[in-house]
Formats: structure tokens, C-alpha cells, sequence
């Protein structure tokens, strides 16, 4: 069963892939390294965020590779994005497929999130993405948490034109000053695109 969110978002993938788009984005020169990130949270939050950004970890570094994300069916998704007042996000490589699915796994985020760099795309972090109302409607009306992190909610109509959705950003190949389920990271940038 497909989401409409995942609806949106494969439309707009499939319409990059026709407009040439993608086949423009993917980098054939293999990332080398990756950062590891440090955790600044103390006592059994540190102990939670830490084992959540471990899984993530293992279960993506085969993605440190953009054209390994691609093989997997992971494509750019509206760019690079840049906060209006700081920090960045990157660009979100979403895997449709995964869009529709409702099981929560660490080694499996819809979306992988890179850093463009002169001409290479490095791994940063993921997002988790989840329809709301197929979500709320398949757990009793609670909202979605992973490893004792709690989904953000964002409501429709927003700035990607797509029904409501849960959200859960994690870096977990780049330190982020606020934390590392925080939407915004002051350590990543756009301006190397």
C-alpha cells in the first residue's frame, strides 16, 4: 500500500529521472571517509541517543557511497536545503519504495542525508518519514518513536506540498551543536554545491 505521501514524493522522483535530473546529481567518484560524530548529552538520554545513532550508523554505512544510495533505490529529493536563519540539512536522497512502509528500522531511513562538496556528496545523516494518518490509523493514534525518540509532527499544509507527516532526523555521520535529532545541523552547509 502506498502512502500519499509516498505518492507525492515518487512522482517527483519519477519526474526528475525524465527530466534527465538525477542522472545530473549522482556523483561516480566514491566518498573515502566519513566523520564520526560526538555525543554532548549526558546520563540516560546520552545512553539512548547514543544507541540510536550507533544502529543508524551501522545499518548506513554502506550508504557512505552516494551510488550505492542510488542502487538501492534512493534519489535526490528538492535539493540541497539551507535553514532561513542557520544551519542546513543537505540533500535528501528518499527511497519511495521505503515511504510506504511503517516499520521503523534504523538500517532502513527513507531518507539518506548528504552534503554537496565540490563535485562529492558525503553522508551526514538520515530521516525517518511516515504518513501520519496511516501511521496514527495502524497504532491506535500514537505517535511513531524509535529507540526512545519521539517523531516530530508536521502538519498540511507545509513547505513541501505534502499531506501531513512524522518526522526524525538523525545525525548520524555529522556532529550537530544542538543535538543529534535536531531538523537543523550549524555543520552542514549548501555552499559547496
Amino acid at each position: 500500500m502506498t502512502t500519499p505521501i509516498s505518492q507525492l514524493i515518487q512522482k517527483s522522483i519519477l519526474r526528475a529521472l525524465s527530466l534527465g535530473l538525477l542522472n545530473s546529481l549522482i556523483i561516480a567518484t566514491p566518498l573515502l571517509a566519513a566523520e564520526e560524530p560526538s555525543n554532548h548529552a549526558g546520563g540516560h538520554e546520552a545512553s539512548s541517543s547514543a544507541k540510536l545513532v550507533q544502529h543508524v550508523r551501522e545499518g548506513t554505512r554502506k550508504y557512505i557511497n552516494v551510488n550505492n544510495a542510488t542502487a538501492a533505490g534512493y534519489g535526490p529529493f528538492l535539493g540541497c536545503v539551507a535553514g532561513t536563519d542557520h544551519g542546513a540539512m543537505g540533500v535528501h536522497y528518499v527511497n519511495g519504495t521505503l515511504l510506504g512502509n511503517l516499520t521503523l528500522d534504523p538500517s532502513q531511513p527513507q531518507a539518506l542525508i548528504y552534503e554537496p562538496f565540490n563535485g562529492q556528496m558525503t553522508l551526514v545523516g538520515v530521516e525517518f518519514i511516515l504518513d501520519s494518518a496511516s501511521w496514527l490509523a495502524a497504532n491506535n493514534n500514537t505517535p511513531p518513536v524509535l529507540e526512545g525518540q519521539v517523531f516530530t509532527f508536521v502538519a498540511a499544509p507545509n513547505r513541501f506540498n505534502i499531506p501531513s507527516f512524522f518526522e526524525l532526523h538523525v545525525w548520524a555521520w555529522r556532529d550537530n551543536p544542538q543535538g543529534a535529532f535536531v531538523d537543523w545541523n550549524n555543520h552542514v552547509t549548501c555552499e559547496g554545491q
